[in-house]
């Protein structure tokens, strides 16, 4: 496929269309099933999964365009991988509207993020971008948007129906048999997907690090800030007396996916830096407001069940932080690489010396 007419010849303008139709696949979620734990109208799964395909369309496409083009560069494989991380939660908001997850919505992001960031730690050390025969990226995102068009027929409360209800003839599998259909595909997921990939990655970094004598210790501690957002995030919820991941999914899995991005980013920059291997002190930036949440939270214990601030502000608050976090982290990126190689973001021609 190519492009030969219009904005769309330029290849971030194609990553952030491609981006832009994940967007709209969430924002449909929220407005549909604000707490994604009710049935949308049958043409809200059709959209996810026709925004979902084109996403993955486009997704393809930026990279062999800006090949054709001969426009290729660091700035765009950041820009690709920035939309990429950013893209985990929105996807995760509409397939919990799919699927009537519920707060087991961000356990579904969580699934995304772990074997995404496996795969951008494993880049940063290995240098190359290693994807098993069947990985998320293709075949995932298929089965994804096979399963909003298939919703669309069978309706959502199928996700609902106890797992050998749904699919009698797997009835006779232990410990899944009896939950929710959402949430024995999350089990799968984990147990065939998420841990494997984990394992891969751990793994082809080990062995780099030990084939060039360097510390392991210090490529484990890239994985820190990520471990401690999702905790942090999860003990806010277990301290929460408004239940947040339930009450307000969509403003949890976008704060932190905000976060995730950033730390996705930071990552990347520091690959394309040939910067020490190592922690970068500067991706804790995406954990400084969780101690507040955190400590508003435990206030409440303290107060008769009365958070010193309202949680919902608290969470508005989180999401204008990570925003702002990752818009800044994004802007300043990208003016400077432009400045630096003489290009511009979303053209083509070169920037006159």
């Amino acid at each position: 496929m190519t492009w030969q007419f219009g904005i769309l010849h330029r290849p971030n303008m194609i990553t952030l269309t491609g981006f832009m139709f994940l967007l709209i696949s969430a924002l449909l979620g929220y407005i549909y099933s604000p707490q994604l734990d009710t049935a949308p109208p049958r043409w809200v799964h059709v959209a996810h999964g026709l925004l979902l395909f084109l996403y993955q369309t486009f997704d393809a496409v930026d990279g062999k365009q800006a090949r054709r083009t001969n426009s290729s560069s660091p700035l765009g494989e950041l820009f690709d991988h920035g939309c990429d991380a950013l893209a985990c939660a929105l996807e995760a908001l509409a397939f919990g509207s799919t699927a009537m997850c519920g707060r087991s919505t961000f356990l579904w992001w969580i699934i995304s993020a772990v074997t995404f960031y496996g795969a951008t730690w494993e880049y940063y050390f290995i240098n190359t971008l290693i994807l098993p025969v069947v990985n998320g990226p293709t075949e995932g995102l298929m089965l994804i948007y096979l399963a909003h068009f298939f919703t669309a027929i069978v309706g959502a409360d199928w996700w609902a129906q106890q797992f050998g209800t749904s699919l009698p003839f797997l009835n006779w599998l232990p410990f899944i048999a009896d939950v929710p259909t959402y949430k024995a595909a999350m089990y799968l997921m984990v147990v065939f997907g998420a841990i494997p990939t984990v394992i891969f990655n751990f793994l082809n970094v080990y062995k780099v690090v030990k084939a060039q004598n360097r510390s392991l210790l210090l490529a484990l501690l890239m994985l820190y800030p990520f471990v401690v957002l999702v905790g942090g995030v999860l003990v806010w919820d277990y301290l929460s007396p408004s239940d947040i991941i339930a009450s307000y999914p969509h403003l949890v899995v976008s704060g932190t996916g905000l976060a995730f991005g950033y730390l996705v980013g930071r990552m990347i920059l520091a690959h394309f830096c040939e910067e020490p291997k190592g922690l970068k002190t500067g991706m804790c930036m995406s954990l400084l407001y969780l101690p507040f949440a955190i400590a508003n939270a435990l206030a409440s214990r303290l107060n008769d069940g009365v958070p010193l601030v309202d949680e919902r502000l608290v969470l508005l608050g989180y999401v204008a932080f990570t925003g702002t976090l990752y818009m800044h982290f994004a802007t300043s990126v990208i003016h400077e690489i432009t400045d630096a190689l003489g290009i511009y973001c979303f053209r083509i021609t070169r920037k006159e010396a």
